[in-house]
Formats: C-alpha cells, sequence, structure tokens
C-alpha cells in the first residue's frame, strides 16, 4: 500500500495522458480487443505473440471502471508497486530490511522504471512476478518460485531468461555438491504455462512466434554476429550505467577499495557470494539473450535484470561506508534529476519523461489539424497515423484520413512528393531523441552501423520538409529537443472552419 501511494503521488500528474507509441501500436487495441470480444488474440493490431496476462488485468480493470487511460495507469501502477514490494522482499531475504529500503527506494527512481510504472507495457509486470519468484527461489521454497516464474513468462516470454539463469546456477551448485538433481524440475516446471501459450496461438493463427513480419524484425534480422557485438555492449551499459546508473556504480566500485564498516564489533555482512552470482548469472544471460533477439534495444526489456545490479551497488555501499546513507540519498536524487533532464546521447523517449514531452507536442498540433483540416487527407507517419485514426487513444475526437509513410527521412519524404495529389497536409514530428554531438554521432561508421541493423534514419527538419513537399509550415512546437510541425500543401487547401 506505501509502495502504491508513493507511486500514486509522483505519477499522479501524469494518469490523464493520452497512450503512448507502444501502448497506442499495440498493447491498448490487444486490451480493447480483449474487452470487446474476449479474444486472447488481438483483432484490430497483428499479433505479437505476447502472452495475455497483463492484457487480461488491464481489460479487467477496464471492464470495472471504465475504459480510459487513468484507469490503464492506475492499474499499471499497482503492477510498479507490486514490483517494487517484491523487490523489496527480495533484498530483505538476502540481507536485511535497511538495505531493502534503500535498495527499492533506488529502483524506484530509477528513470527507466519510474517511467514505465504507469505505462501500458508487460516488461515491468514481469520483471515483478520476477522478484516474487526469486524471493521464494532463495528462500528455498521452490515450487512456490516455479509459480511465480511461470506467472512471468505469461506476463511475457522473455521472463523465462531468469527461470533459464537459474537453472545453469542450479547445476553448478548441484556439480559442487551443494544441490541435488531433482531440484531442477520445479525450473523446469515453470516453462510449462509458456509453452501451452505458444502451442494456444499456433492452433489459433498458425504462427508460434507471431506473425511474420513481428518474427522478422525480432529474430530473423537480429541474429548477426555484427549486430549482437554491437548490441551486448549497449545491454550492459543499460545494465550498469544507463540515464544516471553510472554514479550508483562508480559509487560502489570506489567503496570496495574500503575496508567493510563495522556495527560495534560486528563486520557488515555481504549478500551471499552464490546469490552475488546468481544474480550476476541472471544479468548476463538478459544481456546476452537480448543481444540476440529483440529488434529495438529498449532499456525497458533488462527491466528484471538491472534491479538486480542496483541491490548488489546498494549493498556494496552499505557494507563498506559508514556514512552510505548519504552516498543513497545523493543517487537517488540523480535519479530524480533524470526523470527531467535528457542525457547527451540518444534514448528511447519512453524511459524518462520525455514520452511526456512528445504526448503534449502530439495533443497540440493534432487538435490544430482537427479544428482546421478535419475533412483534409494527412500525410504522417507511425505513430501519428495512429493517433489520428484510433478516437479511444485519446489524441482526436474524430478519426481522420491518413497517408502514411514509413517515416521522415529524406528519401521517404521525396518519395511522397511525388505523389503530392493524394494528401492535402503533412504532419511531421521528430520520431527520436537524437541530439547529434555524442562522440559516437561523429563516427560515420557508427552511423552506417546504426541504419544497417537498428533502423536508424535522420528525421528531415519541418523547413526542409515543406520544401521537398511542396508546403508551407503553418503551425510548429518544440520542446527539450522534440518538434512536431503541420505543413499545408501549396495547393489551394479549403481550411475547414
Amino acid at each position: 500500500m506505501a509502495a502504491y501511494t508513493g507511486l500514486l503521488l509522483t505519477h499522479i500528474y501524469l494518469l490523464k495522458l493520452p497512450y503512448f507509441w507502444d501502448e497506442a501500436g499495440y498493447y491498448i487495441p490487444a486490451t480493447r480487443d480483449l474487452l470487446l470480444a474476449g479474444s486472447l488474440i488481438p483483432t484490430s493490431t497483428v499479433s505479437n505473440a505476447h502472452p495475455p496476462l497483463v492484457l487480461v488485468t488491464l481489460a479487467l480493470c477496464c471492464k470495472i471502471f471504465g475504459f480510459t487511460p487513468i484507469v490503464t495507469r492506475m492499474a499499471m501502477l499497482g503492477w510498479a508497486a507490486f514490483a517494487l514490494t517484491g523487490l523489496f522482499l527480495l533484498t530483505k531475504s538476502v540481507q536485511n530490511r535497511s538495505l531493502a529500503t534503500a535498495a527499492t527506494l533506488c529502483v524506484a527512481a530509477y528513470p527507466v522504471f519510474f517511467a514505465q510504472s504507469s505505462l501500458a507495457h508487460v516488461d515491468l509486470p514481469a520483471a515483478g512476478l520476477s522478484f516474487w519468484g526469486l524471493t521464494e527461489f532463495f528462500s528455498n521454497r521452490r515450487w512456490r518460485a516455479a509459480i511465480w516464474f511461470s506467472a512471468s513468462t505469461l506476463a511475457k516470454e522473455t521472463a523465462v531468461i531468469t527461470a533459464a539463469a537459474l537453472l545453469c546456477w542450479l547445476v553448478i551448485e548441484i556439480l559442487r555438491r551443494r544441490e541435488k538433481w531433482n531440484s531442477l524440475i520445479p525450473l523446469f516446471a515453470s516453462f510449462l504455462p509458456l509453452l501451452a501459450w505458444y502451442c494456444f496461438h499456433y492452433v489459433k493463427t498458425g504462427f508460434v512466434f507471431g506473425n511474420p513480419e513481428f518474427f522478422r524484425y525480432n529474430v530473423q534480422s537480429t541474429v548477426q554476429p555484427l549486430r549482437v557485438a554491437l548490441t551486448f555492449p549497449t545491454r550492459i551499459w543499460q545494465s550498469v550505467g544507463y540515464l544516471h546508473l553510472w554514479l550508483l556504480t562508480l559509487i560502489a566500485v570506489a567503496a570496495m577499495w574500503l575496508f567493510p564498516a563495522r556495527d560495534g564489533d560486528i563486520e557488515r555482512p555481504r549478500i551471499a557470494v552464490q546469490v552475488q552470482f546468481a544474480f550476476l548469472l541472471i544479468i548476463v544471460a538478459y544481456a546476452v539473450a537480448l543481444s540476440f533477439v529483440g529488434g529495438a534495444v529498449l532499456a525497458r526489456y533488462m527491466l528484471p535484470a538491472t534491479p538486480l545490479a542496483i541491490i548488489v551497488f546498494v549493498s556494496t555501499i552499505w557494507r563498506r561506508v559508514p556514512r552510505w546513507t548519504v552516498l543513497i540519498a545523493l543517487a537517488i536524487g540523480t535519479f530524480c534529476a533524470g526523470w527531467f533532464l535528457n542525457p547527451p546521447y540518444g534514448f528511447s523517449l519512453e524511459d524518462n519523461l520525455a514520452y511526456r514531452d512528445y504526448i503534449r507536442l502530439h495533443q497540440n498540433a493534432e487538435a490544430f489539424l482537427q479544428a482546421r483540416y478535419a475533412k483534409s487527407r494527412v500525410l504522417t507517419a507511425w505513430p501519428a497515423s495512429d493517433e489520428l485514426t484510433r478516437t479511444y487513444l485519446g489524441y482526436v475526437k474524430n478519426p481522420m484520413r491518413i497517408v502514411r509513410i514509413d517515416d521522415f527521412s529524406i528519401e521517404q519524404l521525396m518519395s511522397a512528393a511525388e505523389a503530392r495529389t493524394n494528401f492535402d497536409v503533412a504532419l511531421v514530428f521528430s520520431t527520436k531523441y537524437d541530439p547529434h554531438n555524442a562522440f559516437a554521432e561523429r563516427w560515420s561508421r557508427w552511423e552506417k552501423y546504426k541504419q544497417r541493423f537498428f533502423d536508424y534514419h535522420r528525421d528531415v527538419p519541418p523547413p526542409v520538409a515543406a520544401q521537398i513537399l511542396g508546403g508551407n509550415v503553418v503551425f510548429s512546437e518544440s520542446l527539450k529537443g522534440q518538434w512536431i510541425a503541420v505543413i499545408e500543401i501549396s495547393r489551394a487547401v479549403q481550411a475547414t472552419k
């Protein structure tokens, strides 16, 4: 209850925001299909074979309280509070209550966790269920742990990595004669519900792992040695350095040079080495596995692993620094600053309050479009194409006619310009935060790698886009490195009043 209250107070100004990016593209349409038709397989959007546990809980909440963003976001805050409670219990089980409180506050303040707490994605619930499973696992209640791990895989399939890593850990312990072979059975059993879901999905759709395009983007196109080699360091960075996490890591590394602090005559204990090794295996397993799969290299995919690193870092600081609470407070304050301050490198908008800035820009521009060009044909790209056609996403009251392009690269805009009679107005916007001033951005080969492996492109700014399309910018706004603009094509366009 305390966790939910704290999350609610820090997110209260975000609860009415319309749906954002992948929420609008998959999770909310899939929830709506489940709510209206009772179908576990989405019908209004292509199925990507994600298990349905989180969507079922969202649909149930919407059935009771109404299908609105505030209901969805409050339900997701419930999942976030559940995850923090599991993390607290896990840390308490391997260390102590004071350390558990500190680690939980750090994770709650970590920008990626904070931003994801109210967004309708499945990674955070899967992480929370994994934390509860780890608590039972290290308390030697293996069948209870198996139930939690089974539930985590039904929240998101990649949560199976946790159980797989623990299987490897158990085999090592068995070879060291600290565990018995039958201890593997509960973990193997935890895979069965996910297997059953994939069988069900195959029977219903003819595909095991989602539609062919989803499988191509997230698996077939990602299993390339060079791409894996480029992705793995990013996954490690997301575990120990991303969005101010580097400060906590550096403090913990520096603390290793100190002797353990003492409470009276007793030296502060470390987390058991076997437990720390298990945490390390899970983190590395996620980094490796998610270097091979996943078209988008998103930090939220690492949420089941990154908090484990935070637990170890906080434990190290607590064990070796007498006035450890000052350093933890510093780290938490830095995390909170990361909610609002964008880093000097490219990052996903969903990883801090940049997603709120995106939503505000799109609300304003699409309200302008609805008021001035309600009957016009609008050239734009996803996700704005969904925002303008699906009214339940919260951006427009009436659907508009859309001409869709892939992105706002110069190639796409030039191709659209050849058929400019097909649209009357264009809605162009920044599709990423791209400061263009990081060292890596100055390395031309890195940009070529991003274009080749990570669907990278440069968004053409509004004045240039207007020139290519043969129109005039009639609306534009920018906010903290993001921008959006409406371009009226130079043909005589009768604006609707």
